[in-house]
């Protein structure tokens, strides 16, 4: 069984919001002086993939990361997780992708791989949550698609997933190959990698897919939807110190302003 897991590079979400800048010229996050990182639902994703190889003989992962080469490290932790392989696949002109396009991509990728018996992605990235690839990846390969997802289980055709549902969870069983995307939960929560395997990762090797690899609809690879324009709201809250000399004239003053601002 092959299994592969597409993974994202994704600006750090606990960097500070003063650090958080928009670039004018490409409505896209200046990360110059921030750290990227795989995204969590990614993570959730390649966890839950190993799991799935571990319980399943022969199985192995694939990490598959659209992006250019620092975009790498991403692919050392699915190597630091066990990974079987990896592969990054980007070209110069893929600057601007939507989720559409993206989908494309991938599934065009896994295609060159010579397919996948279950395709893992994280639900949504957590920079544009879109929710959009998985879905796209499953109509482009034309197999069936599981959103939401927290456990799978290998069964012999099937492939049997719990999945969120209003109230609960549902189970649902389905053919394999098919895509599934991932959410977090208790059962799949990323593991510390073992020294060794970090150490081991560096200096694995990282398969490279540029676009003449991949028999690619150019048409597809262009976003179908034009950003014009992405900003961080300047929200400036005026403030005004109240004097007085104790705590009851500062309740009078304080009374005063809201009854004029006719707050209450």
């Amino acid at each position: 069984m092959h299994i592969v897991v597409c993974l994202k590079q994704v600006l750090d979400p606990e960097i500070t919001p003063k650090c958080f800048k928009i670039d004018p010229e490409t409505n896209r996050p200046e990360n110059a002086d921030t750290d990227l990182v795989l995204d969590s639902f990614a993570e959730n994703a390649l966890e839950l993939a190993i799991q799935l190889r571990d319980k399943t003989p022969g199985a192995t992962v694939t990490a598959l990361c659209l992006g250019d080469e620092s975009s790498e490290g991403v692919l050392r932790r699915a190597l630091a997780f066990t990974a079987n392989a990896t592969v990054r696949v980007w070209d110069s002109e893929w600057e601007s992708l939507d989720g559409q396009a993206v989908g494309h991509i991938l599934a065009q990728t896994i295609k060159t791989l010579g397919g996948a018996q279950i395709v893992l992605t994280g639900y949504q990235a957590s920079d544009i949550e879109e929710g959009l690839v998985g879905p796209v990846i499953a109509e482009e390969l034309g197999i069936p698609c599981v959103t939401l997802v927290s456990e799978l289980e290998v069964e012999t055709e099937n492939v049997k997933a719990t999945v969120e549902a209003e109230g609960g969870y549902a189970v649902v069983s389905v053919p394999s190959p098919a895509v599934f995307t991932i959410i977090s939960t208790e059962t799949n929560v990323p593991r510390l990698p073992k020294v060794k395997d970090i150490r081991l990762a560096r200096t694995k090797p990282i398969t490279l897919f540029e676009s003449e690899d991949l028999e690619l609809d150019d048409e597809r690879c262009l976003p179908g939807v034009k950003l014009e324009r992405a900003f961080v709201l300047n929200k400036e809250v005026p403030c005004e110190l109240l004097a007085g000399n104790d705590g009851a004239e500062l309740a009078g003053e304080l009374a005063d302003k809201l009854l004029a601002l006719k707050i209450f």
